[in-house]
């Protein structure tokens, strides 16, 4: 008959006597314990033990059916508690990766940050990791419609890059890094755009555009706190609204036929001056050699009156007739009539016709050449100027 039944007179052979108050003793918890964690795992406790023995009234044979029974000791349970634990531990294990820092939190809150390799931390509940890759180079596209400075709508669309540099920051100080960084470029880009025309935004200044907008977002988020660091901003598209395609398009073409002609212009006037350049070099060889020329005639004539001068001085008479003669010769080789003066009084007129006309032609080539400078065949002839087509009748 177990204790507790009726009939026995609540008699507790593990508690203390009949009219003795006092608190329960700690073998007697440690007994009741042992028997609950028996009945848990399948072993028979004290109601079974007593079952099968007789109704001793002291309850000594209760208490030695119990003792041999099938609870489990102290020592089990220590061992098994011990188990559990281990593989509890187990759980806190964990690897970080080349590229990533683990980021460790003691029940929600900062506590350090791991590095690659093989860690631990106390498992879930007290302590969590989260893995952060702070070598993957991540992107955001973003595409808006920005306000030049001279009132033009641009439509824009960039392509950012960056990664994690500061794992703390990016999980604790901003809810959503990501989405701050892509405000962060809008409103960087706004500000770029707005001190900017849009023939400018749209042609050569794309390059400063984009560079000016990587440092604005960089300070921007360095402000935040938000643990990125921004590697490059790219400019992927740049045009104006599709309402005004067209017109614009207009606009880019005749900027086109623009630069085309003054292109045409340039080399035609590179040209021309290319060929002055050249007439004039040689005009100026050529009159340095008329010069050279007319000084060594100057000097030989110098010379030639210097020796007759000479000879002159010697017998003046002589040198005088024969300066007649020579100036005489000279003067009829240019005439076409010749007189005569014969004794009697008669003057005779000989006309050599032949010698007379192939001396004048050949004496008048000659004089034209002496009087005229060579470097005039160089000068544009008629024909060639109406050959210019920058000459009125070209055009």
């Amino acid at each position: 008959m177990a204790w507790n039944e009726p009939g026995n007179g609540n008699k507790d052979p593990w508690g203390r006597r009949k009219n003795d108050q006092g608190p329960p003793d700690l073998d007697e918890i440690v007994k009741k314990m042992q028997d609950t964690l028996g009945n848990l795992f399948g072993g028979g406790g004290s109601s079974g033990g007593g079952g099968g023995g007789g109704g001793n009234k002291n309850g000594e044979s209760s208490h030695n059916n119990d003792d041999g029974g099938g609870g489990l000791s102290g020592t089990a349970i220590g061992v098994i508690a011990a188990i559990l634990l281990i593989i509890w531990g187990f759980f806190g294990l964990y690897m970080i990766q080349p590229a990533e820092v683990g980021v460790v939190t003691q029940f929600g809150r900062f506590k350090e940050i791991t590095q690659q390799g093989l860690n631990w931390h106390w498992p879930y509940p007290i302590e969590q990791v989260e893995k952060v890759n702070v070598e993957k180079v991540r992107f955001k596209n973003h595409k808006a419609l920005m306000l030049t400075e001279d009132e033009n709508i641009v439509e824009i669309e960039l392509n950012v890059q960056y990664r994690i540099i500061n794992a703390k920051d990016y999980l604790f100080n901003v809810q959503d890094p990501d989405s701050t960084l892509l405000q962060a470029t809008e409103s960087a880009l706004r500000e770029i755009v707005g001190t900017s025309n849009m023939n400018g935004v749209l042609t050569s200044e794309r390059g400063r555009v984009a560079t000016e907008t990587k440092v604005l977002i960089q300070t921007i988020v360095e402000r935040y706190k938000t643990g990125l660091i921004v590697i490059s901003v790219n400019m992927q598209n740049a045009q104006p609204p599709a309402a005004v395609q067209a017109a614009f398009a207009d606009v880019i073409k005749a900027r086109e036929d623009e630069e085309r002609s003054k292109n045409k212009a340039y080399g035609y006037a590179n040209e021309v001056v290319e060929k002055a350049s050249g007439f004039a070099d040689q005009l100026r060889e050529e009159s340095q050699a008329y010069k050279a020329q007319v000084v060594a005639r100057a000097e030989g004539e110098t010379k030639r009156f210097l020796s007759i001068l000479t000879e002159y001085e010697k017998a003046p008479e002589i040198t005088r007739q024969r300066l007649y003669f020579e100036s005489m010769e000279t003067v009829f080789s240019n005439t076409s009539k010749v007189m005569v003066d014969v004794q009697g009084g008669n003057n005779l007129m000989v006309l050599p016709l032949d010698s007379i006309l192939n001396n004048a032609a050949h004496n008048a080539m000659q004089g034209s050449r002496m009087n005229q400078p060579q470097a005039s065949r160089l000068l544009p002839q008629p024909e060639d100027q109406d050959k210019d087509p920058r000459s009125r009748g070209g055009r």
